[in-house]
């Protein structure tokens, strides 16, 4: 394995990478199974084509992930890092843009649940600090279900700055937090959008709120304190597709 590559596990998020032409596949470890699956389910295109496949046990696949305790299910990748994206171009003379941006999420499991319901749902694309982004977790890969080679991911290296020149390019900043005094479902989606998550554990840092320009709140049953992290984005991104049609 070289310096820029890692493993990936899991049906969906290695078959998606095979079909992703941005990423490079350096060599795939299957069992004899899971290699008729691949076959099944892209017919008219041979996936495998000139990559170094490594036929295994499920037992031998074991190995790969033992330590994460997730499941193989007889598909193992080993990938390369995708190119980095650039923030500044890719909003250029952009309109209707929807970003997610987490400011302090750490939990790969979050993320990569993050990561596949704001690809399910059209968000454009997710912004993370550098220092917080698990991008060689299996985990990760495993929770984003394949979606990891669909959302447009801008990392970088401090999320207030960005929020403010995000701001300074007419991006209304929306930051969600049960102290919100706006309701989800109150808000008209126009113009370009940043959807702000806080951390797992502690919320919004008070030094991030003074970036948004309005902090929104889920509406939920006043027995309940809050939600999960990855539950509450979902809702988000679900009420901002809906409001497209």
């Amino acid at each position: 394995m070289n310096k820029s590559s890692y493993f990936i596990v899991g049906k969906h998020p290695v078959i998606e990478a095979l079909k992703n032409n941005r990423r490079k596949v350096l060599k795939i470890f299957l069992t004899e199974e899971s290699k008729k699956t691949i076959h099944r389910e892209s017919p008219n295109n041979n996936l495998l084509k000139d990559l170094k496949i490594f036929y295994k046990t499920k037992k031998e696949l074991d190995n790969y992930c033992r330590n994460e305790n997730i499941l193989h299910q007889g598909f193992v990748a080993e990938v390369e890092k995708l190119e980095n994206l650039e923030l500044k171009e890719y909003i250029k003379n952009q309109e209707k843009l929807n970003l997610v941006c987490l400011a302090g999420a750490t939990d790969p499991r979050n993320i990569g649940s993050i990561i596949r319901s704001a690809s399910a749902f059209n968000i454009d694309g997710l912004i993370i600090r550098e220092r917080d982004y698990p991008e060689t977790s299996k985990l990760m890969y495993k929770a984003a279900s394949g979606s990891m080679e669909h959302l447009n991911i801008f990392i970088v290296s401090n999320i207030n700055s960005t929020l403010k020149s995000l701001r300074e390019k007419n991006f209304w900043i929306y930051g969600f937090d049960t102290s919100g005094d706006k309701s989800l479902s109150d808000i008209k989606w126009d113009g370009n959008n940043v959807l702000v998550f806080g951390s797992e554990g502690y919320g919004m840092k008070k030094h991030t709120e003074k970036y948004l320009d309005f902090i929104i709140k889920i509406e939920i049953n006043n027995k309940i304190e809050s939600l999960n992290l990855s539950n509450s984005a979902a809702i988000v991104f679900h009420q901002i597709n809906t409001s497209k049609k």
